[in-house]
């Protein structure tokens, strides 16, 4: 009980600095709702490339020079040849693909009996954007085929050639909206818990309270219990209401569980407080603790694909990606809106934040003690 009492004392302490504080006030609410704002309305991308998956069941010379077009673009790389349909839904909601390219059995017979005939493409709605550049490259490259079939004599100049027929899933109409709104909750509840927590060591020794506290009847754990439960209650609050937001003010969809929200947001915060401690426990200023969160999280958001498409970073960079904290929050929230995952289908994104917080909050935890010694 004593325990108990020592951490509550604490962190209401460390409550009382931060709302009295102007600075950490306006950190709470002002960036979090500017950049809810900011990137709902204004957020926009490129694209570089697109990993497909083709499924040919008319296996014909017509067939096969479409499918050398995609083959032969910079914009497309082909993962892998499926053998059936069932095969689709494996693809995409494992995102080992973000589109599939199906051609029908009938394909080259319509195409020469003067019948029109049908080009499939199933594409990954919840990357709208990746979704609706593919759409546009697809188009082109159906558009050019068809003026070699008339210049071929395949089909005739007001034959129908080949139609293309899309299907986005998860994200029917291909709403960008959607696809960044969803995602807000991470980066907002990373800039509010990275701040809130890099500032509590640095503000004691800037202060000059840090050796007060230090004789205080406290050991090292729990004064950093202590500092880190309020930026994890705010950092979860601020995600859940710019969830809310997302679901009844921009209209997006919310498919999964509030617990698994909750968990994934758990996860991911508690690993953000580890970094966001060490950071404090590094600085010996606030200005120095400022510095160090916004070193951490400008390469966080450009790495997290959040702004652009990890496929289009170089493979080791890529790689390198697995270790941003932000890359698994994002890729959980957006399964969790607009796939409706469960925890068993974030697993792959959860158990990397709780490998990372298993070695950021030791290594907090060693070095505020060196530090204080």
């Amino acid at each position: 009980m004593d325990f108990v009492r020592r951490i509550m004392a604490l962190t209401i302490k460390e409550f009382i600095m931060i709302l009295k504080d102007p600075k950490s006030r306006f950190v709470i609410i002002g960036p979090p709702l500017f950049q809810f704002f900011v990137f709902g309305y204004a957020a926009t991308y490129d694209l570089k490339n697109v990993r497909y998956a083709v499924l040919d069941e008319s296996r014909t010379v017509e067939s096969r020079q479409l499918l050398s077009r995609f083959e032969g673009s910079e914009n497309f790389e082909l993962t892998k040849t499926l053998l059936s349909e069932k095969e689709i839904a494996f693809m995409i909601n494992r995102e080992k693909t973000r589109l599939v390219i199906h051609i029908g059995p009938e394909f080259s017979r319509n195409l020469h009996n003067g019948r029109p005939t049908t080009l499939q493409v199933i594409v990954d709605g919840r990357n709208s954007n990746v979704a609706l550049i593919a759409l546009g490259y697809i188009g082109s490259i159906v558009e050019q085929y068809n003026q070699d079939l008339v210049k071929n004599g395949v089909v005739s100049m007001d034959g129908p050639g080949v139609m293309l027929e899309d299907r986005a899933w998860f994200n029917a109409n291909l709403q960008s909206r959607w696809f960044i709104v969803s995602a807000l909750g991470g980066l907002i509840s990373m800039v509010v818990v990275m701040i809130l927590t890099s500032l509590s060591v640095a503000r004691e020794r800037e202060f000059g309270t840090f050796d007060q506290l230090l004789v205080a009847p406290f050991n090292p754990g729990e004064i950093l219990i202590g500092k880190s439960l309020p930026g994890m209650l705010f950092g979860i609050i601020d995600a859940l209401l710019f969830a809310a937001g997302a679901v009844y003010w921009f209209g997006v969809p919310f498919r999964g569980t509030v617990p698994t929200l909750v968990l994934a947001l758990g996860c991911f915060i508690i690993t953000i407080v580890g970094v966001g401690l060490l950071v404090s426990s590094l600085s010996m200023t606030m200005q120095q603790a400022l510095l160090g969160s916004f070193v951490f999280m400008m390469p966080s958001v450009i790495l997290s694909g959040f702004a652009t498409p990890i496929e289009n970073m170089p493979h080791w960079l890529q790689i390198g990606t697995l270790l941003n904290p932000l890359r698994h929050i994002i890729t959980a929230l957006r399964n969790i809106f607009l796939e409706g995952a469960d925890v068993s289908m974030i697993w792959p994104q959860l158990w990397p934040l709780m490998l990372m917080a298993g070695v950021t909050l030791p290594l907090a935890g060693w070095m505020f003690r060196h530090r204080s010694q």
